[in-house]
């Protein structure tokens, strides 16, 4: 089972990442800062580390430029989490060895996405594979794609996203705030009708399929289990 280690100061998204990728599969560890990281016991490595840039004490990029001179994480791919925006930052992360950039807010599917295209690069197994299925509905997370019974569905960004996030945690209840941060971003400020209203258009446009996607009452919504 791969493992993901995430080092973030902000205990909220921290926590919400480590949910989501345990949720699909992976084995996760969290740290608020890069001493908490340094410190960590034992000489196991993760499969992958999510690295903020904008950290207490040593930030992001001297921990990165750390990492790869040490041993133990000098080969271990590296996503920054930034919620810089300048292409300088960029350039000084993918020079230093980072393999990708996610920019905050960003949405926790996203998240996932990025990180088993990153350990598909390196050779890794990433669980869940690219295609997903319950009852008669596929997900290729890798094409982008999506059928009900067979037939091709076309379905928008968001849309596609929210699928995705309900079958990575089949037969889970997912509350509408939870479903908000995982597809729309930790600093959307929308309201949770926008997943009612989400809800309504893929069960429409999965069909018969559509009732696989459970409604719980005065929680949120499930598919699957």
């Amino acid at each position: 089972m791969p493992k993901i280690f995430i080092v973030e100061d902000n205990a909220d998204i921290r926590d919400m990442v480590l949910y989501a990728l345990e949720s699909a599969g992976f084995a996760a560890e969290g740290f608020a800062d890069g001493e908490a990281l340094r410190a960590r016991p034992g000489e196991d490595a993760p499969s992958l580390i999510l690295l903020d840039i904008m950290l207490p004490g040593e930030d992001g990029i001297s921990i990165l430029k750390r990492l790869r001179q040490s041993d133990k994480y000098g080969k271990i791919p590296v996503i920054m989490l930034t919620a810089k925006t300048s292409e300088l930052d960029r350039i000084r992360g993918l020079d230093l060895g980072a393999d990708d950039y996610i920019t905050k807010p960003f949405s926790v599917m996203e998240v996932i996405s990025r990180i088993r295209a990153v350990l598909r690069r390196y050779g890794g197994d990433a669980p869940g594979g690219s295609v997903a299925r319950i009852g008669g509905v596929a997900l290729d997370r890798d094409r982008r794609s999506v059928s009900a019974d067979g037939a091709a569905v076309a379905l928008t960004f968001k849309e596609f996203e929210l699928l995705s996030c309900l079958m990575a945690n089949e037969g889970i209840v997912l509350t509408r705030d939870s479903l908000l941060d995982n597809v729309w971003g930790f600093n959307y400020g929308g309201e949770s009708r926008t997943v009612d209203m989400h809800i309504k258009s893929l069960r429409q446009k999965l069909g018969g399929c559509g009732e696989l996607i459970k409604t719980v009452r005065n929680v949120g919504y499930k598919m699957g289990g």
